[in-house]
């Protein structure tokens, strides 16, 4: 099935990791970005892909590209015959959904429609959707499943990708020659192996890995802990931490699972292991020699004690494990922070 593979976002964090994937499986990827969560490089291209294109001796065809650009997006349809749309293009923010709720709903659910509406009207009929394990809300149990109910979402962020993946799904109902993989991550963290890719949050990080790896760099003071009496073994909040190369390595075989004319899938994308913040301080404690300085701070709307994956469907139907382990986690973002201390901007 190796073809063209469009890649909405492709400039961002697990995007990058994804397009690396697709490269070494032999699949040609095209990637549209619009730099909400990228860097801008030479020539106009993310610095990202930039770097991909040097550690793989490569080149990438890019395109500066809003999903609210109707009339852009048909033309880079019309120039290609894309065999699958890999859709990771949106804004990620929880805290900021909470407080623009419309400009979430606004930009991820339009950009959605404009790209499934312009792949009907070009006969591209399969698609991995870059979901999220926000859809599930507030774990009624754990480890959780995809038979978990979903919808039930704490945040904007997490209802813009429950929707999305109603509409997806309804699509594929209506017109049975469509395939999607929705893939709902768990946390996704880490970097390539070579240390020129990796996370590089604009502003500050929203997620806990990139904000402690900053702090053991020393671009913050401290790490603010959200509760430390949760119902958990250390009280501080438990989640599933996964590597963002194996993450990238599920939407290959997502790919693949597309062949099989599998209709709608929902799969979790996670390692099935819960680790507390503190436990995660001490891995990057371990990976960067630097000691964290942690304060506690009150809890957080929306934050719930624990959540992790149960991965086995992901197992037993795409072929797909998580391999790498939290030591190896920290240290391949330890190697991306230290490597990179500003991240992509120098």
């Amino acid at each position: 099935m190796a073809g063209k593979v469009l890649v909405t976002g492709g400039g961002g964090y697990i995007g990058s990791h994804c397009v690396v994937e697709l490269i070494e499986a032999g699949y040609s990827p095209v990637v549209i970005d619009n730099f909400s969560n990228s860097v801008r490089g030479e020539g106009d291209v993310p610095e990202s892909l930039r770097r991909i294109e040097k550690f793989l001796k490569t080149s990438i065809e890019f395109h500066e590209l809003d999903l609210l650009d109707r009339e852009g997006l048909e033309d880079v349809f019309k120039k290609h015959s894309f065999i699958a749309v890999m859709h990771f293009a949106g804004l990620k923010a929880v805290g900021e959904s909470v407080q623009k709720p419309l400009l979430y709903y606004q930009v991820n659910l339009t950009a959605s429609m404009n790209l499934l509406q312009v792949m009907q009207a070009n006969g591209v009929h399969n698609l991995v959707f870059s979901s999220s394990a926000t859809v599930y809300g507030d774990p009624q149990r754990l480890p959780i499943d995809e038979q978990h109910p979903v919808g039930g979402c704490t945040n904007p962020y997490g209802k813009t990708k429950f929707f999305i993946e109603e509409m997806i799904s309804d699509q594929c109902k209506a017109n049975k020659d469509w395939n999607a993989v929705l893939l709902r991550y768990f946390n996704p963290i880490g970097a390539h192996i070579s240390g020129l890719i990796g996370e590089d949050p604009q502003g500050i990080p929203n997620n806990l890995l990139p904000y402690v790896a900053q702090v053991a760099i020393g671009r913050r003071e401290h790490l603010s802990v959200y509760g430390d009496d949760y119902d958990t073994p250390d009280g501080t909040g438990v989640r599933d931490y996964i590597h963002v190369v194996d993450l990238a390595k599920g939407h290959i075989a997502a790919l693949k699972k597309l062949q099989d004319n599998c209709g709608c899938k929902a799969y979790n994308l996670g390692t099935g292991t819960g680790y507390s913040v503190l436990q995660m301080v001490k891995a990057m404690e371990k990976a960067s020699g630097k000691k964290i300085p942690c304060q506690v701070a009150p809890r957080r709307d929306g934050d719930v004690a624990s959540c992790y994956a149960d991965p086995r469907t992901a197992a037993e139907e795409l072929g797909w494990k998580a391999e790498f382990d939290l030591e190896r986690m920290c240290e391949d973002l330890w190697r991306w922070q230290s490597s990179n201390p500003t991240g992509f901007s120098s």
